[in-house]
């Protein structure tokens, strides 16, 4: 059931991990045997194991064991000190890393050496490559030694050829957290957001900083796939899930402005895209109508884009979960797009309106219209839960464990997993809503594609329990 994820981003940087772990000569031998072995037929794992193995003295097989045939991730935590010992380059300066793991798997990672630099790009500043050294985790059990002052910051992963979490010394954290824009490869800019968002999710980050560290280096950062990460991250799980009731007009403050910002920036037309990612977001980050009903009166964003169907239906979405638009309107935008997408679109903003009626119709047409095709009912299910609309909610938390527990057995696998994936209470973080879906995973009614999805998703809810709990705590 975890056929996308595993093959193409596990499985993805398993493969980048073997030819790193390997070298990229012993590699490139190795899949030649293969190709030469097997030309014109087929091959099991076994036979590419054993093909590998012919070309390198290192042993592939626990490799492929401790890779292939075992679950979760590694975390590797870096330490650095500077030991008295002279070093090699007679200034009498050095430093020693040592990276220890927690997991039971091979790697071969890169480490990247950053320095303070004079840069001429705007941001909060600039940071040079020293050094790049690659070192294998767990080593021989010798720290690793390197010449000269300790660097401004010790990236692990540089270059991203492992799967595992990273943990940076604090001192290199620090000065991530001021300088991340100003890291020249877009890469280890990833690496060092991915290690944000994952300190974040195991609650050694508080969410206010991953905010404030968006709002400082985003405005300045050109890789758009970064932007849209980052900024999903922070809309989807920061503002909308770990963010408390109280916290959460904070956290879309600072969204609003930084994608305000983003906007501004782009407004000679030189950056489409990402004046389009901005755009997207600030409306979901919107608590006030006026901006919103204006672009949707005039029909474009003051300097583009124009706005498509997309972009129509989900600021009016938006303005439903506000209590800023009716009914009237949502038909009146129907009737002008009747399209799969405008039935989708009508179906999101009526369930988004924050009334008892609309609810209780949304409700009715989630769990009990065996007619509703699998997109609309995706579509409303996306409208129905909104965080901000917690008392209005909060009834109907209880009630969907066994609604779809019986909507599942009568509707098969399909509409199960929309159900859990769509429909799930994921804005009730709560140590009561946590409690009620483990107890309906005892259901002997729940059908194995919903259960999946349940344990993924209280999963989701513990942590985000969690995280709530060291933040406040």
């Amino acid at each position: 059931l975890n056929f996308d994820g595993i093959s193409y981003a596990k499985g993805a940087s398993a493969l980048r991990q073997l030819v790193a772990w390997l070298g990229e000569k012993d590699f490139l031998a190795g899949i030649n045997v293969h190709f030469a072995r097997h030309k014109f037929a087929n091959a099991t794992l076994a036979d590419f194991i054993d093909n590998l193995a012919s070309a390198t003295d290192r042993d592939v097989h626990a490799w492929a064991e401790q890779w292939l045939r075992t679950t979760g991730v590694d975390t590797l935590t870096a330490e650095v000190t500077t030991p008295e010992a002279p070093a090699t380059d007679g200034t009498g300066q050095s430093w020693t890393l040592t990276v220890t793991r927690d997991g039971t798997r091979p790697h071969r990672i890169a480490v990247g050496a950053y320095d303070h630099a004079l840069g001429t790009q705007a941001g909060p500043g600039h940071l040079a490559l020293r050094d790049r050294f690659e070192i294998d985790v767990p080593g021989d059990g010798t720290p690793t030694v390197r010449p000269g002052t300790r660097p401004a910051v010790l990236v692990l992963n540089d270059g991203d050829l492992t799967y595992a979490k990273i943990r940076p010394d604090a001192d290199s954290w620090d000065t991530v957290l001021a300088g991340l824009s100003g890291i020249p490869d877009a890469l280890t800019r990833a690496v060092l957001w991915n290690t944000a968002r994952d300190m974040v999710r195991d609650g050694d980050l508080d969410p206010a900083t991953y905010l404030a560290t968006a709002r400082t280096h985003l405005p300045y950062e050109s890789d758009l796939a970064l932007v849209q990460g980052v900024l999903t991250f922070a809309a989807g799980q920061i503002a909308d899930r770990y963010a408390t009731p109280q916290d959460r007009p904070a956290a879309l403050a600072t969204l609003a402005d930084l994608c305000r910002d983003l906007i501004r920036r782009t407004e000679d037309g030189s950056r489409p895209g990402l004046r389009l990612i901005a755009v997207r977001h600030f409306i979901d980050a919107a608590t006030q109508p006026d901006t919103l009903r204006n672009w949707l009166d005039e029909g474009t964003v003051h300097g583009g884009p124009e706005l498509d169907p997309e972009l129509r239906w989900r600021i009016l979405t938006r303005l439903a979960a506000l209590g800023a638009t009716d009914e009237t309107a949502i038909a009146a935008a129907l009737e002008a797009d009747p399209s799969a997408t405008g039935r989708e679109g009508a179906a999101r903003c009526r369930a988004a309106l924050p009334t008892p009626e609309a609810k209780a119709a949304a409700w009715d047409a989630l769990f009990n219209d065996d007619t509703l095709s699998n997109y609309l009912f995706a579509a409303t299910a996306q409208g129905f839960w909104q965080p901000g609309q917690e008392e209005l909610l909060a009834a109907y938390v209880p009630r969907f464990y066994p609604d779809a527990i019986a909507l599942a057995a009568r509707r098969g696998p399909a509409i199960a997993e929309a159900a859990g994936r769509y429909a799930f209470p994921a804005h009730a973080i709560d140590a009561e809503s946590l409690a009620t879906g483990t107890r309906a995973l005892e259901d002997p009614a729940l059908i194995p594609a919903l259960r999946r999805k349940l344990v993924d998703q209280l999963d989701d809810l513990r942590r985000a329990l969690a995280v709530r709990t060291t933040a406040t705590g």
